[in-house]
């Protein structure tokens, strides 16, 4: 018989197919939720049914109550999941459930009230003797009363949100100065994406290392540690790779610091699988301090499950049916290394904005030692509505090394087109000796990324978008003579011509020659070379040079191609010929036109806040309108000085590449005057 008859997964993307994947394997029916946004969603089709929830606006949808429980109850589940995110730790969420008559896969009240709240599980860790980081978690703290208590707890310190997780709402502060302005976005953010305001303080820990310990504990009183997981690799307070066991921590520390975690647990009384967050600095590995508890699955369980073997999905299903723990804390043990990378919607380039768009080619890597937990399908929409991870990519070796190397040939074999994602950047921090080494903190990314080399389309990608465009062309005008683009004519013949846009006002020229099978190709007037083009598959195209053969990805769009190789990507849009001449022929009528320097979104969301008045004198720098995209705050900033007309308003959605805000540039008092002096120019009319 199985645990549950059917489950249904309160949740979205690639959590919510990874839940289903073990419910499926338990022989238990699974029920997806949908919002609108999602209802051609993996997950959905993924599941045995699927069943509604709202509108695409979370509150409305995944975060509401009565929408999940109705679903629920609609559709005969005897248990909900909550994945991570979302509902996962909320408190009202799991009374609910109780009442409904439906099991809650997850902790009880009680935990999730103590360890939800920040300050209140601060507290009481420290009050079960396990060593906290300094600083102010007083309930009910004011913004003065923050200011007043930051000179006590010193700076540098952090910011940090009494609810949720996930490193939204934390802001570092180096300087009294910068806290005021630090305090209203934090409060601003964790409003928005906890539905609760309070924050308190902690000291900045030097060269601080993120290691976390999971936990499975059962309803019959039991509670085991499952090794540690390194989490230090992060930009914005947000993991970006994690790894497991931590390359930081000996045998005794481990042991140590998995017995604080169980203490913790045991505690709230803790039922389910958790996690406990620790901070360790660098230069002293052997002492740790007690950040948070999470009370849920984290994103990061593939690597602790890749090297223990045990399926932390099934724990939770089996602890929630009663089940007492089927092993010990000696039967626990750690073999070989495993790595994840997080495959993010955002584009690293423009400072990793988050990206939207309709996934148009997939090609995830399928080998030994590599595990890809996804919610991607062709055809699927990625919007602004939800957080911007996409994927995980998890790598198992024999030791770190092996698996290190095991996770950049995946990455370097994911291509996901339609969407920009942060594939490239991923592998280049792989590729930093301080991570190869195993010498991480968190500051570490902060510190590299100045220095990271993103790329571009090079001469073979060009040719090759340019190579399939002009063969696509070709078919299309196939059966006739005087239609076909060989280029042909009485005389010499003329090479077709393909202008591509890379983006910020930059274009790139391929010319071809066609000739039997072969083609001249030339990029911006460069080198001439012989190459041909042989589709291999729906997604993949083999470009053969005179001087090298290298596997590439193209995939056509409706005004250009999407270009990849080694896990970079990028869209290339064809310019049209109409579009070039009109261009040349603007710039000749026009030619000592000034436009007005725009403030255009940069990714779709939503506005909410535009801190300047509409005809304010504002400076190059000043932020004038704030946009809320993927559960994050983006300040639109001024390019230059002038006086700004704002065409925005809190709560407008906006589109991306829209202007939101226009400034006429401030006049020099030359230009103002028109009787001011002014210096002879040669040429000048006597």
């Amino acid at each position: 018989m199985p645990l549950f008859s059917s489950v249904l997964v309160a949740n979205r993307g690639e959590i919510a197919c990874r839940v289903i994947r073990t419910l499926r394997t338990l022989g238990i029916r699974s029920i997806a939720v949908y919002s609108d946004a999602d209802s051609h969603a993996k997950h959905v089709t993924d599941a045995d049914t699927a069943v509604r929830i709202g509108p695409a606006p979370a509150r409305e949808s995944y975060l509401s109550i009565p929408a999940v429980i109705a679903a629920a109850k609609h559709s005969g589940a005897e248990a909900i999941h909550p994945g991570y995110g979302f509902l996962s730790e909320n408190a009202d969420f799991a009374s609910a459930c109780a009442e409904a008559g439906i099991v809650f896969i997850g902790p009880g009240v009680d935990a999730l009230e103590v360890m939800g709240d920040k300050i209140r599980s601060k507290n009481h860790v420290a009050a079960s003797g396990v060593p906290v980081i300094p600083g102010d978690s007083r309930p009910g703290l004011s913004d003065d009363d923050l200011v007043a208590s930051a000179e006590s707890v010193g700076y540098p310190l952090l910011i940090k949100p009494s609810a949720g997780g996930g490193g939204k709402g934390m802001e570092t502060v180096h300087t009294a100065a910068e806290l005021p302005d630090a305090l209203a976005t934090a409060r601003r953010v964790a409003a928005s994406a906890f539905g609760d305001d309070t924050l308190f303080l902690e000291r900045l820990i030097n060269e601080p290392r993120h290691i976390e310990v999971q936990l499975i504990a059962d309803t019959h009183g039991s509670v085991i540690h499952l090794g540690e997981r390194e989490c230090s690799l992060q930009r914005r307070h947000q993991k970006v790779i994690e790894e497991a066991p931590s390359p930081l921590l000996d045998a005794d520390t481990r042991a140590r610091i998995g017995e604080a975690a169980c203490r913790v647990a045991r505690s709230v009384g803790y039922v389910g699988a958790g996690t406990v967050e620790f901070l360790v600095s660098a230069s002293a590995p052997g002492e740790f301090f007690f950040m948070e508890m999470n009370t849920r699955l984290q994103v990061e369980h593939p690597v602790t499950e890749e090297v223990t073997g045990i399926d932390l999905v099934a724990e939770q299903v089996r602890i929630a049916a009663g089940e007492r723990l089927s092993l010990g804390q000696d039967d626990v043990s750690l073999v070989g290394h495993a790595i994840e990378a997080r495959v993010y919607a955002e584009n690293p380039e423009r400072g990793f904005l988050p990206s939207t768009g309709t996934v148009l080619a997939l090609r995830e890597p399928v080998r030994d030692g590599i595990r890809v937990d996804s919610g991607l399908a062709v055809g699927s929409e990625v919007g602004a509505s939800y957080d911007p991870m996409l994927a995980k990519v998890i790598a198992r070796g024999a030791d770190r090394a092996e698996a290190l190397s095991r996770l950049d040939r995946a990455l370097a074999e994911t291509t996901i087109f339609g969407v920009r994602t942060n594939i490239e950047y991923l592998r280049l921090l792989l590729a930093e000796p301080e991570v190869r080494s195993g010498a991480l903190d968190t500051s570490l990314i902060d510190q590299k990324l100045p220095s990271l080399d993103f790329a571009r389309p090079d001469a073979q990608l060009l040719a090759a978008a340019a190579l399939a465009v002009h063969a696509e062309r070709s078919a299309l005008r196939a059966g006739s003579a005087w239609s076909t683009l060989d280029g042909w004519r009485l005389g010499q013949s003329r090479p077709s011509e393909y202008i591509f846009a890379l983006g910020e006002g930059a274009t790139a020229t391929v010319s071809i020659l066609a000739a039997g099978t072969a083609a001249s190709v030339r990029v911006n007037g460069g080198e001439a070379h012989t190459a041909t083009l042989r589709q291999v598959d729906e997604l993949s195209s083999i470009l053969t040079w005179d001087f090298e053969t290298r596997m590439l990805s193209l995939a056509r769009t409706p005004t250009g191609m999407w270009v990849g190789r080694d896990g970079f990507s990028w869209e290339l849009s064809l310019i049209p010929r109409a579009e070039r001449l009109a261009s040349r022929l603007a710039a000749i009528a026009r030619p000592d036109a000034a436009s007005s320097p725009e403030v255009r979104a940069p990714m779709p969301g939503t506005v909410i806040r535009v801190p300047v008045d509409n005809g304010a004198v504002v400076a190059a720098g000043d932020t004038v309108v704030i946009v809320e995209a993927m559960k994050m705050e983006h300040r639109l900033t001024a390019t230059v000085a002038g006086t700004v007309s704002i065409s925005v308003a809190p709560g407008d959605l906006v589109k991306l590449d829209q202007v939101v805000a226009t400034l006429t540039p401030v006049m020099s008092a030359a230009d103002a005057d028109p009787h001011a002096t002014r210096p002879t120019v040669e040429g000048d009319a006597a």
